[in-house]
């Protein structure tokens, strides 16, 4: 049987009004197809020509427009693209070293420092700042039943300071759990028996078990810049926990340095000794290792305790005026502007990666009402450091680079077979990094991205990971030295995303100032 038959479709009457209106409409399309049929190919071939020309100059007339187009699409496929290579060093991290230091990622295993997850706690808030929450999740998971400072263990009061207490400071700030404020607290307390010394001027390291703290075997002196750049973490620490201990004892630090004798125009020598607290060794002044970070913090403790300590400005600016005065020079032949290092009056035409850091910080000065020429020098120095890498064969800067003052090859930079590594260090992207967020100049993210490039194409392990290498100057073979530094997680790879990352106000640089351990801490409002 069949069913009865249905009718699949509707019926429509129109009245008058809109069947006219509908005929009329038709009429008009014909009309017009009609009209332009009439034309001859040569009219038609002119008016359509005209109308692409209107076009094209309307397009061209907005070229900041199609600038944002550009720039959209690139810097998204640059942030993803950091995102990556973080996952990448993370898988191998996870696989080969989980819980331990550092990873070595080509023979697939961990190298130990202090056992206290360095790595893991260093990328914790850069895994929070690029959104890697699965990632994040289970390293605070570490965190939280694995993490113990409970152990018969020496650790390096400084690097445990900016890589650990630093680290987890940051994550709370982020996060707002306090799990890692806890975690804070724990270390920071345990790392207070290094100031106990004769001086007030912290041994170098501590054993956070026992309690006890020494100075290195070999001598009784600490490094400068180590004694002086752990003042930003613990005063925050004593911010947070409304006890005062930890910001005294840096603070009296930071008191006796700036009262010391044995400076040179703002310079300071290398080393201090913890029983007289007097400078050591003195004769020798450097930007780069064993003193960079004491004028970092100088700007930035000022900046943290919202610009009212002055002896930290006076300090800092002096210095500048004594860099300018005793180490900066230019090379030959392309006078590319550059900080030495003076040794007993001598200058040597040396710099350290590590000095890469200053145009950040000039720039950071120059954004809070210091003076203009201060960003002056630091666009002169970002350029050398942009050379450092360029004129390399790899594309990456070596640990340190001589300058040539009187040019007899043709190059502005010569590099020792010893100095030919390159440890993935994060200071010329970290001042990139500023001077982008001053400037707006794409040619920063430019050079940051070639960088990157770089790293991808020299450092990658496939495995896993990425790795320092040694020498800088053969592509062919970079001597992989199987070493991942905790840096390249928490730093290098930290910096590259915010200077790729168009949103200003990630971590805006007018409510954070960063450690140099690349951990954003808070700017204090103006009543605490």
């Amino acid at each position: 049987m069949y069913s009865p038959q249905r009718k699949d479709f509707v019926s429509l009457t129109l009245g008058d009004q809109y069947s006219r209106s509908y005929t009329n409409g038709k009429h008009r399309r014909q009309s017009c197809w009609r009209k332009w049929k009439q034309l001859s190919r040569l009219q038609r071939s002119l008016i359509l020509f005209l109308l692409a020309f209107l076009f094209i100059c309307g397009i061209l007339s907005y070229p900041s427009l199609t600038e944002q187009w550009r720039v959209t699409v690139k810097a998204v496929d640059r942030v993803e693209a950091v995102r990556e290579a973080f996952r990448h060093a993370w898988k191998g991290y996870k696989a080969f070293a989980w819980g331990h230091d550092e990873l070595k990622p080509i023979s697939k295993t961990h190298g130990e420092w202090f056992g206290l997850g360095l790595t893991l706690i260093d990328a914790l808030d850069t895994m929070w700042i690029l959104g890697l929450k699965d990632e994040f999740a289970e390293a605070r998971k570490w965190v939280e039943t694995e993490l113990s400072f409970s152990k018969n263990v020496d650790v390096n009061l400084f690097e445990s300071t900016i890589r650990i207490l630093g680290g987890l400071l940051s994550t709370y700030h982020l996060t707002g759990d306090t799990l890692f404020l806890d975690k804070a607290k724990d270390i920071g307390f345990r790392l207070m028996p290094a100031f106990k010394t004769p001086s007030k001027i912290p041994y170098s390291d501590v054993n956070i078990g026992k309690g006890t703290a020494h100075p290195p075997r070999w001598t009784t002196d600490s490094t400068v810049a180590e004694v002086t750049s752990i003042q930003l973490e613990f005063r925050e620490l004593s911010r947070l926990t409304q006890d005062p201990q930890y910001q005294n004892a840096v603070e009296e630090v930071t008191r006796q340095v700036h009262r010391l004798e044995g400076k040179r125009d703002g310079l300071v020598p290398m080393f201090i000794n913890t029983n007289s607290g007097k400078f050591t060794r003195r004769g020798a002044f450097t930007l780069g290792a064993r003193a960079d970070s004491y004028y970092e913090y100088l700007l930035k403790q000022w900046l943290q305790g919202g610009k009212k300590e002055t002896e930290l400005l006076e300090d800092y600016l002096q210095a500048i005026e004594g860099v300018r005065k005793n180490l900066l020079r230019q090379t030959s032949p392309s006078k590319l502007t550059f900080v030495g290092e003076l040794s007993n009056g001598h200058l040597n035409p040396k710099m350290d990666h590590l000095v890469c850091f200053l145009p950040g910080t000039l720039a950071l000065g120059a954004h809070n009402g210091l003076p203009a020429d201060h960003m002056d020098l630091a666009l002169q120095l970002m350029e050398t450091c942009h050379q450092m890498y360029a004129q390399m064969e790899t594309g990456l800067s070596p640990e340190i680079a001589h300058f040539n003052l009187q040019s007899s090859n043709g190059r502005d930079i010569d590099v020792k077979p010893a100095d030919r590594h390159n440890l993935l260090r994060p200071e010329t992207v970290e001042s990139l990094f500023y001077m982008y967020r001053f400037t707006k100049d794409s040619k920063y993210r430019d050079w940051g991205w070639d960088i990157l490039q770089s790293f991808n194409k020299y450092t990658r392990v496939p495995s896993g990971g990425y790795t320092s290498i040694g020498n800088v100057r053969d592509p062919v073979n970079p001597a992989p030295r199987d070493k991942m530094e905790s840096f390249f997680l928490g730093e290098t790879l930290k910096y590259l995303f915010l200077l790729f990352s168009d949103d200003s106000e990630l971590i805006s640089l007018d409510k954070y100032i960063f450690n140099t351990e690349a951990h954003p801490l808070p700017i204090w409002p103006s009543t605490s």
